[in-house]
């Protein structure tokens, strides 16, 4: 699989949010003039060994007519997901045709998503996946099995979406100061996918310090006169109060860092990320 420099990648698995994963993909091509791909990952689980274990107490004869049936179920199996990968991708194609690009290429993979998009991340520009897939797709408190492993692996954007398409008019960078939120102002400020937007500069702090590196962020914006901008600095929990502000003033995508702090601080305070991720109703483009 070879993708042209700077491809906008969407990852299609068939689930509700697909259709919205081509949209999105669709908008940001057309608006940086970038290629877009599109790919649907197949992974093949054997589950032959699970079985093998269960099978241990019963005869040979039986144990091999088994494993026989087990190998042909399986194979039944693979034909049916790739069938089904198939019908995936006539969708997706036939989605963003309609969002005006004829010429967005398709890719079928076989093995991890997650390794799949490692091998290819030096020829992308952003991927768009959603915040959930199949499995937790009518679970709106959790995110898809295999996000947290792309988001962490991943150093290239990363476009989670959560709903249906809406041409982003207004924006938000959730910005607190670190490396990362300075990464995302430098990416809006640079970057013609936003020029013309409404950008809201949100800071969630009670340090005494934080409006001074608001300011210092809010100066970075002088230099493109048609990206509008709103600053503001907030206290309370993060979370709440960006995502609170989010519905507020109708937010139509939010920028921020992914995955700031190491993974212990993560699992014993639980991840701002996630809780981002799970609480907030607009897209969010995640930068490491």
């Amino acid at each position: 699989m070879q993708l042209q420099n700077n491809t906008v990648l969407a990852c299609v698995d068939g689930s509700s949010l697909s259709n919205a994963v081509c949209d999105y993909a669709a908008w940001i091509a057309k608006r940086v003039s970038a290629p877009l791909s599109l790919m649907h990952s197949i992974d093949h689980h054997p589950e032959t060994a699970d079985l093998l274990d269960l099978s241990g107490n019963i005869g040979l004869d039986s144990r091999e007519h088994l494993l026989e049936e087990m190998t042909r179920l399986e194979q039944q199996q693979n034909k049916l997901k790739l069938q089904q990968g198939k019908f995936i991708m006539q969708a997706a194609q036939q989605r963003v045709i309609q969002a005006g690009i004829a010429d967005a290429t398709a890719y079928q993979r076989h093995g991890s998503l997650v390794e799949s998009l490692i091998e290819l991340e030096e020829q992308l520009r952003v991927v768009v996946v959603g915040v959930r897939g199949k499995v937790h797709e009518n679970q709106s408190d959790k995110i898809g099995a295999k996000l947290e492993s792309i988001i962490r692996s991943l150093h290239k954007p990363i476009l989670v979406v959560n709903d249906n398409f809406t041409a982003p008019q207004r924006i938000m960078i959730a910005y607190d100061g670190s490396k990362a939120a300075d990464k995302a102002v430098d990416i809006v400020v640079n970057s013609p996918l936003y020029h013309g937007l409404l950008c809201h500069l949100v800071c969630v702090s009670h340090d005494e310090h934080a409006g001074a590196l608001l300011e210092n962020a809010a100066n970075k914006f002088q230099q493109v006169p048609d990206i509008r901008l709103i600053s503001q600095k907030l206290i309370g929990k993060p979370e709440e109060a960006l995502c609170e502000y989010q519905a507020k003033f109708d937010i139509d995508m939010t920028v921020m860092g992914a995955f700031s702090h190491s993974r212990i601080h993560d699992l014993l305070l639980g991840s701002f990320t996630v809780k981002m991720l799970t609480q907030c109703h607009k897209p969010l483009l995640l930068l490491r």
